[in-house]
């Protein structure tokens, strides 16, 4: 077996890399387009009653920084996240908010040796689905848990029921033939589509009370937002910049004609389909 640093490997190569850097600078985009799951985490974190909480996958902190509002001088937020670049932007965000109860590390959280019974909540805005070893990650994490500690996380449903996070590619294809294939199976956005499976994963990982309900939220993007999107998130931005202009420019067309689906007064209102996972550290 792998080990954990080695297994995740090829994450840290895509999130310490162009993917890192382009959603650092696409921060108050995605700040914009995933506050209503931002509000939802941190009422989940009010119900909790935590006051020491660890964010996983925290990408440039929205989730830690509104955590942390929420709890005040009462609490600490401890954020992770296996990107450099945006656990620098994290950093500096804090800084700037005076959030002096907020820390960030740059790691990977299926291995890196938390301190153990130090959370007595753990929360996470679409960052867990993309350990390789699942089982390993959400058992590492639990052991930075104090018994009784509760976990809550939202991640994505099925590709199927969330349309619009796959119509760039969809869109894309027919000019980008190098385009890679989702692997269903593997580490990525819809890893957890499979309510059964993330049930499984926790239960063997040691958490208790799985409970497991969909969310779903309508998220906006402006028509400005909207052309950023498509330009530059996703798998279909990650490629653009190695092209010609040309042809760079005719997907970008294609990808912002597919996009007008969801345009209604000038902006594209999505609903989500969801995940919100609970579930309890016995201890």
């Amino acid at each position: 077996m792998k080990s954990g640093q080695e297994a995740n490997e090829a994450q840290a190569r895509l999130w310490n890399a162009r993917v890192g850097e382009v959603w650092v600078e696409q921060q108050e985009l995605l700040d914009r387009l995933l506050q209503p799951f931002e509000r939802a985490l941190v009422e989940v974190v009010a119900n909790l009653g935590a006051g020491d909480v660890l964010d996983v996958g925290c990408g440039a902190g929205a989730t830690t920084l509104g955590a942390a509002r929420h709890l005040g001088e009462r609490g600490r937020c401890t954020g992770v996240d296996i990107s450099v670049p945006l656990i620098e932007a994290a950093r500096r965000r804090a800084e700037a908010a005076g959030l002096e109860t907020c820390r960030f590390i740059a790691a990977d959280a299926q291995q890196y040796a938390f301190e153990p019974a130090a959370f007595d909540g753990v929360i996470s805005r679409f960052g867990v689905m993309f350990f390789a070893d699942p089982v390993a990650a959400f058992a590492n994490i639990r052991r930075a848990a104090r018994p009784d500690a509760g976990l809550a996380f939202i991640a994505w449903r099925s590709a199927e029921e969330n349309p619009f996070m796959t119509a760039a590619e969809r869109a894309a294809a027919p000019l980008l033939p190098e385009l890679p294939a989702r692997d269903p199976a593997g580490p990525g956005q819809f890893a957890f589509a499979d309510a059964e499976r993330v049930r499984g994963i926790l239960a063997a990982a040691g958490w208790r009370d799985v409970d497991i309900q969909p969310l779903d939220l309508v998220v906006t993007l402006s028509a400005v937002d909207l052309d950023a999107y498509a330009a530059r998130m996703g798998p279909v931005g990650a490629l653009l910049p190695d092209l010609d202009e040309d042809r760079r420019s005719r997907i970008v067309a294609a990808v912002r004609q597919a996009f007008e689906a969801w345009v209604t007064s000038g902006a594209a209102h999505i609903t989500t389909a969801c995940w919100l996972v609970r579930a309890r550290n016995p201890g």
